[in-house]
């Protein structure tokens, strides 16, 4: 059993903030607990843009706090996202996050992250492994 809390992990290598400075994540389950996906707390700021393209992961995302609008890139389709809201990337979408208020949301990745991604050109995570 793991019991562990975001606060434990602020201001560990589990807390990760991006090269791009739009967002920060506390990674809370990572590949290394080798249960099949990663769960993090992801903060996006306010007045941001972040696009995004899991090209290599699903992801569940629920917001608990904030709003933004959520772009399809591949559609043009827009969505309002606020606390209570899911939305998931089934499809690997090309998508753009732009949060009105600082948006705070859960997010479930399959395959599971490592805790070392960040964003690569393309909005891409790269597919790491445990062993790399």
């Amino acid at each position: 059993m793991i019991v562990r809390s975001f606060k434990d992990i602020e201001n560990t290598d589990r807390h990760v903030k991006s090269a791009s400075g739009t967002w920060e994540s506390k990674r809370i389950v990572l590949a290394k607990e080798k249960v099949g996906f990663s769960l993090h707390e992801t903060i996006l700021y306010a007045g941001t843009e972040t696009d995004m393209w899991y090209a290599n992961h699903i992801e569940a995302v629920l917001c608990i706090e904030g709003e933004a609008e959520l772009t399809n890139r591949e559609t043009g389709e827009t969505h309002w996202i606020e606390p209570g809201t899911m939305y998931l990337l089934n499809g690997h979408e090309k998508h753009t996050l732009r949060p009105k208020t600082d948006f705070r949301c859960v997010c479930v990745f399959n395959p599971p992250v490592t805790g070392r991604e960040d964003h690569d050109e393309n909005g891409v995570y790269p597919l790491l492994t445990e062993e790399d």
